[in-house]
């Protein structure tokens, strides 16, 4: 492939692929993220490949591999196109008749279809089953579509034509106004305004120019994988926000800065690297336009505390990962003391949407604060486990309920973690508090990266409280007494209370602690670890 060397021939590109490709015709489609590797998708895609070319199929029906289409609990998972038959649980063993009898003749196969567990009832397409139902899939239904070692099905989707429209036809002004017009805050955790930290990176001095952007996706929080799976599953809309915000910015220098832990991310990002520089979207000179900016990958790893903007610049700059106070922004003195944007995964993949369709369009979803949409990762004590994808402003109760399915064996439920160890538990009587930024945090909680972990009748909060606070006292980086002191004092007492040796009192020092922890802690982990404790206490302290 020659390099593209201007939009016109982009857009001559993707007439090629699109003339090429029937929407009609049969293709077989099977998710190989994490979730569906663990249960044997490999296995499963192997099996499907040999057996096309067995029954001379190959050639007429096309296959192709993605990432996890968000029903984890319903891996390893085969879709038929274009009249999306799904099956489910899928074993090699059930490969030969998926091709002999759907695929060759069009017959479904009723005992690997999805089977809803509150009606009893058999469901055949993939649309109709209730755990996509309120979901608005902006970020993660392509992922279906797109083979993510294969650049040429984003394009084929309208990949990339975002980042002409900035370089050919908006300001860098325009973008970031744009993108303040749309309400986008930062997915990572804080739900800091996009624009802002845009606009200052853009404004601040550099000594040489120089400007950083980088894209945060050392996921730490226990149970949560939104970022993973975006990265494994559509790896290019995270690198052309990348560009898009370089370009807006003034950068020429970017980072994924990923933990280890994340084997397949880190590949397929690799591959999406340098696919993007053959086509011509990263490199010099990037489709002709005369901007120049590239990636590079820097594996972290596996500290929690790297998440936090400043620890993560010190590791990238290959000094231990500690926080540093934030007297300065890192959006002016950031990554080698140079002005440096960092976004998460979620953030950046939003980016392209809105450039594309407006920021009119993408403020209409969501809540007056909180706009569009957010990735959760909805698990523990629920039927439905997977990651979703919904509307800002929807209620808990729909997401435990109408998606997750509600609770195993017809318990109760008892309380919903969000927010990762640093977020707090909501209980079942807030089960209609709508989901933003700000709602979560008037509840004691906060919105986090993402994850949401459902509780029933049978767990102890106490536990769950000690739980991540041993997490959190495991990850602290111990730079602040604080931090480093308190947390292990609260796990002494929460240690003490799980042992039977609590006393009274011991829920006043909790509560002394934890404000204090919070207002003299040196970065975000220390000023959000008390947030399990403080709220296990505030709602579900009956003495």
């Amino acid at each position: 492939m020659n390099k593209l060397r201007s939009a016109a021939g982009l857009e001559q590109l993707r007439n090629r692929i699109m003339s090429q490709r029937d929407p009609e015709r049969t293709c077989v489609v099977t998710s190989v993220g994490t979730c569906g590797l663990a249960r044997g998708a490999a296995g499963v895609a192997q099996a499907i490949a040999t057996e096309l070319n067995k029954d001379g199929l190959k050639g007429t029906v096309d296959f192709r591999t993605t990432g996890c289409h968000g029903f984890c609990d319903i891996e390893p998972v085969v879709v038929i196109y274009p009249k999306r038959i799904v099956y489910c649980h899928v074993t090699t063993a059930d490969v030969p008749q998926i091709i002999s009898e759907t695929v060759a003749k069009g017959k479904v196969i009723k005992r690997l279809l999805y089977t809803n567990p509150a009606t009893g009832r058999k469901i055949v397409r993939e649309q109709n089953i209730p755990f996509y139902g309120k979901q608005y899939r902006l970020l993660t239904d392509s992922i279906r579509f797109v083979d993510p070692h294969n650049i040429e099905d984003y394009i084929a989707l309208g990949g990339y034509t975002a980042l002409c429209k900035v370089l050919f036809d908006m300001h860098p002004e325009e973008v970031l106004d744009e993108i303040s017009k749309s309400g986008l805050r930062g997915r990572g955790g804080a739900g800091f305004p996009t624009f802002r930290k845009w606009e200052a990176a853009r404004n601040a001095p550099s000594c040489d120019g120089v400007r950083y952007i980088i894209c945060n996706a050392d996921e730490g929080d226990p149970g949560a994988y939104m970022d993973r799976s975006l990265l494994e599953g559509n790896p290019h809309s995270v690198i052309e926000g990348m560009i898009i915000g370089a370009r807006t910015i003034g950068s020429h220098h970017g980072y994924v800065y990923v933990r280890n832990e994340y084997p397949l991310a880190v590949d397929n990002l690799g591959i999406a690297l340098e696919q993007a520089r053959q086509y011509g979207f990263l490199g010099k000179d990037i489709l002709g336009s005369g901007f120049d900016f590239d990636v590079k990958i820097s594996r972290g790893g596996g500290a929690f505390i790297c998440g936090e903007s400043t620890a993560l610049m010190a590791s990238l700059e290959g000094r231990i990962g500690e926080p540093r106070p934030k007297h300065i922004h890192t959006a002016l003195k950031g990554l080698y003391d140079r002005p440096t944007n960092l976004n998460n995964v979620e953030t950046w993949a939003n980016v392209p949407l809105i450039i594309n369709r407006g920021a009119n369009w993408y403020s209409k979803i969501g809540t007056e604060g909180s706009k569009g949409t957010k990735i959760f990762s909805l698990v523990g004590k629920v039927n439905n486990t997977g990651l979703v994808e919904v509307p800002m402003g929807i209620t808990l109760k729909e997401m435990v309920y109408d998606i997750g399915g509600g609770i195993p064996d017809g318990r109760k439920l008892k309380a919903i973690q969000t927010g990762g160890p640093s977020g707090g538990c909501i209980p079942e009587s807030l089960i209609d508090l709508p989901v933003d930024f700000d709602k979560l945090t008037e509840a004691g909680s906060m919105m986090g990266s993402g994850g949401m972990i459902v509780m029933d009748e049978d767990n102890c909060m106490v536990d769950m409280a000690r739980y991540f606070v041993k997490f959190l006292t495991e990850e602290s980086c111990g730079k602040c007494v604080p931090c480093r002191e308190g947390l292990d004092r609260m796990l002494d007492i929460l240690t003490d209370i799980t042992e039977g040796r609590g006393k009274p009192e011991d829920i006043e020092l909790l509560e002394e602690l934890g404000d204090v922890i919070k207002e003299a802690s040196l970065c975000g982990l220390g000023g959000t670890a008390p947030n399990p404790v403080l709220s296990t206490i505030r709602y579900f302290h009956t003495f």
